[in-house]
């Protein structure tokens, strides 16, 4: 049984209101099923975060949103700067070169699995601040490292401290946001893991080519003190089992009545709760199809991304003869997509919710919004992602003006960021007061794509060329889309028929 949810079944109703009304004993005790047990008082308790007036729920938002585009940022600024480090420490190892730029991405995956549980025992916040810490203590040990092999540690050592709020961001706004609102919302922390690694070699190639590669670890470190000196004075903790058992903990010393118990609290040691939430994201990665489904589609689609890191600098240095600096900006076209992919989804996804609701509302009996609702846009995503392959592929393999290849490449940015979106936001309103460890099980698969993929994506090139490597990547990416339709058309059904209820 979940140690920290047993009388509440993880879903928005349950979440986003409290079933039980409030009595009089300073307002905060539920009566009509056990007078110790300590609940929100009422549906628009101010305590509750999804009652937090919009100027706090933004900042957090913001915050939020602010760490997982720096931290991503980190995994591709650096990427410019590789032929320097390499000259630096005397090395002409191909795989070494691609690797110290993706082990960061496999310090992504190591650290959610931990991370997320962690948060779901302790709180968001305390989770967030540790983690800043060490995120920006191994970067500047990056900036300091005094070999190519200690550069590889430290990386993924910062990569693992900076997996945080990608881990927790989605479940910290799903604490605070109602579905109806959760797309907009979700934005902002979706846009981070992925407009990040883009403006990050834009960045880095003037960066590097200016003050050196170490200099870029000094400007991360900087923009990643800014953000959890912020977060220490503005952000707020938002997890509900935990502020409930701060609320139980403040009436036992003012009523002396010890027996007061959060709601959410079945009475489990600490221990125990650790051991059980430990191991919550493997249990979802095992034996959750939704998971299983979604996880395998992002890992295709995130290494997809890190392909095209890797890939498009010598691409455009060796087709279309740009400089270091210079290279830095064919990015831009990812971005310009990852924008467009966003705006779409924002202008469609909640507005599509709000009309199910609405319906609901009619209805004798209404019936809560299904998270299904939130995935027509992975099917858009699914058809514009290859698409975007073969354009990229194939005018670049032709020598085709350059701005051709990059509008394939928006192309593949749109296509990226409407899955990414919209699987996210997805699982958020699937597993609500569990969301960090369905994000964390998805970003460990993900992360793995995204490392290791990119070190077999040159020689994929060099094998098959431009036109029919990108084209191989359609393809794959094509093959997807019956995956993406049996969702939206059994998504309910496999939720509730293999309903982790223990978890």
């Amino acid at each position: 049984m979940d140690k920290t949810n047993e009388n509440s079944a993880p879903s928005d109703a349950t979440k986003e209101s409290s079933p039980v009304p409030s009595q009089t004993e300073k307002g905060k005790i539920a009566a009509n099923k056990d007078p110790n047990v300590v609940d929100w008082d009422g549906p628009d308790d101010p305590a509750n975060p999804l009652n937090w007036p919009g100027w706090k729920t933004g900042i957090n938002c913001l915050l939020i949103s602010m760490s997982t585009f720096v931290t991503p940022l980190a995994s591709s600024m650096f990427a410019p700067g590789v032929p320097t480090v390499m000259e630096d420490f005397q090395s002409d190892n191909d795989l070494l070169a691609a690797f110290v730029v993706s082990v960061y991405v496999l310090g992504f995956a190591a650290g959610p699995m931990a991370i997320a549980p962690l948060s779901e025992i302790y709180g968001r916040v305390p989770v967030y601040h540790v983690c800043n810490v060490g995120f920006i203590a191994f970067l500047v040990a990056c900036a300091l490292a005094p070999s190519l092999n200690s550069l590889i540690a430290f990386r993924f050592l910062c990569g693992l401290f900076g997996s945080c709020p990608i881990t927790n961001g989605g479940g910290s706004i799903g604490d605070m946001v109602r579905q109806e609102k959760r797309g907009v919302a979700m934005s902002g922390f979706a846009m981070g893991p992925l407009l990040g690694p883009i403006i990050g070699p834009v960045a880095g190639g003037f960066l590097t080519a200016a003050k050196g590669w170490r200099w870029t670890f000094w400007v991360l470190a900087i923009l990643g003190g800014v953000v959890a000196i912020a977060e220490v004075v503005l952000l707020s903790e938002t997890y509900a089992p935990v502020l409930l058992n701060r609320k139980a903990k403040q009436l036992q010393k003012e009523t002396g009545n010890m027996a007061l118990r959060s709601k959410l609290d079945n009475g489990s040691t600490p221990r125990e709760l650790f051991k059980h939430t430990i191991l919550r994201p493997f249990r979802m990665l095992a034996f959750s199809p939704i998971i299983i489904i979604t996880t395998i589609y992002i890992a295709v689609v995130y290494g997809y991304l890190y392909i095209m890191f890797t890939s498009v600098t010598e691409v455009f240095e060796e087709t279309y003869g740009f400089s270091t600096q210079i290279v830095g900006l064919v990015f831009i076209g990812l971005g310009v997509g990852s924008v467009a992919g966003v705006v779409y989804f924002s202008m469609t996804s909640d507005p599509y919710i709000r009309k199910k609701l609405a319906e609901a509302a009619g209805e004798e009996i209404p019936t809560r919004v299904k998270p299904e609702f939130r995935l027509p846009a992975v099917l858009v995503g699914s058809v514009v992602m290859p698409a975007g392959f073969f354009v990229y592929g194939w005018t670049a393999q032709f020598h085709v003006h350059w701005i051709v290849p990059i509008i394939g490449t928006a192309i593949i940015g749109a296509g990226n960021m409407l899955n990414f979106m919209s699987v996210t936001v997805y699982l958020v309103d699937a597993f609500t007061i569990h969301a960090a460890s369905a994000l964390a099980a998805n970003t460990v698969v993900r992360s793995v794509a995204g490392a290791v993929l990119p070190l077999c994506g040159l020689q994929m090139y060099a094998v098959l060329g431009l036109g029919w490597g990108n084209s191989l990547l359609g393809f794959i990416a094509i093959a997807g889309i019956p995956a993406v339709i049996g969702l939206m058309r059994k998504g309910e059904w496999l939720r509730t028929k293999y309903e982790l209820k223990d978890v």
